[in-house]
């Protein structure tokens, strides 16, 4: 398998697909439906995603889906595709940056290949197993901040799920007082990748699909930071709660998200 020439062709994908929600979110009025409590899809979510799928299955006729809108829902045997086709819709529907096309591989249990290319920006993060992470073809590498009072905290807040908010309010106050400060961007995938790129040192949230953190965990782990869930174990893709940080920070982060939100 070459991870390489499949990256590079999902990163393709994701760019067309970037120019087309651009271009849609120009031209046409949207329409915008509910699936729950804040929770809100597209037209364009859909059509993008059914974009992204057909590339990916010309790409990797064997593998199956994980998507966001539901376009495809078959699972392969070995291979996945986990996709989010518009990761931050409330603030592509509000004409706000940042949203994401996010598009990760899963081989077994592992992923393999994680592509993210933030919109507003045009800026295409990635990665793939045995190699290095790229922003738009640049190496890119966490931070190296050496504690969490020399660090920018990113975070995201639950839109439906409220019940650790009594834990996670804690959070925000001790991060407030003991970092650099706090960001909420409102896009889970830009968050890691600006980990990655060393614009945070530490990202958080709970409440979140696999779609939504697949790719950019894994360019996470390839920049050279680490990532978890909130008991500091490795169910970060389907536990619905994730900390990504860099190296230097990553104890001193997850253990105080571990005395904050969990213990």
């Amino acid at each position: 398998m070459n991870y390489k020439n499949i990256c590079e062709s999902v990163c393709e994908i994701a760019r067309s697909t970037g120019l087309f929600i651009k271009e849609e979110r120009q031209n046409a009025i949207l329409n915008i439906e509910t699936k729950g409590s804040n929770d809100f899809v597209t037209h364009i979510d859909k059509a993008s995603e059914r974009r992204i799928v057909d590339g990916l299955k010309k790409l990797l006729p064997e593998a199956g889906f994980i998507a966001e809108e539901g376009t495809e829902d078959v699972r392969g045997d070995k291979f996945n595709w986990i996709i989010d086709p518009i990761d931050g819709t409330t603030n592509f529907i509000h004409g706000l940056s940042p949203y994401a096309v996010s598009i990760a591989l899963m081989e077994d249990d592992k992923m393999v290949v994680g592509v993210v290319y933030e919109v507003g920006l045009d800026e295409c993060f990635y990665s793939w197993k045995g190699g290095q992470a790229y922003l738009n073809g640049k190496v890119i590498e966490v931070s190296k901040a050496p504690t969490v009072a020399d660090s920018l905290v990113a975070t995201g807040f639950p839109y439906s799920n409220f019940s650790r908010m009594d834990g996670f309010k804690e959070s925000l106050d001790y991060f407030m007082m003991n970092s650099h400060g706090l960001r909420r961007l409102g896009s889970a995938a830009t968050d890691l990748v600006y980990v990655a790129c060393g614009r945070f040192e530490s990202f958080y949230e709970y409440d979140l699909k696999p779609w939504d953190v697949a790719a950019g965990a894994f360019i996470v782990e390839q920049a050279g930071g680490k990532v978890c869930d909130f008991s500091k174990g490795d169910n970060y893709i389907f536990g619905r709660e994730i900390i990504a940080s860099n190296k230097a920070t990553f104890d001193e982060f997850s253990n105080a998200i571990y005395k904050l939100m969990v213990k």
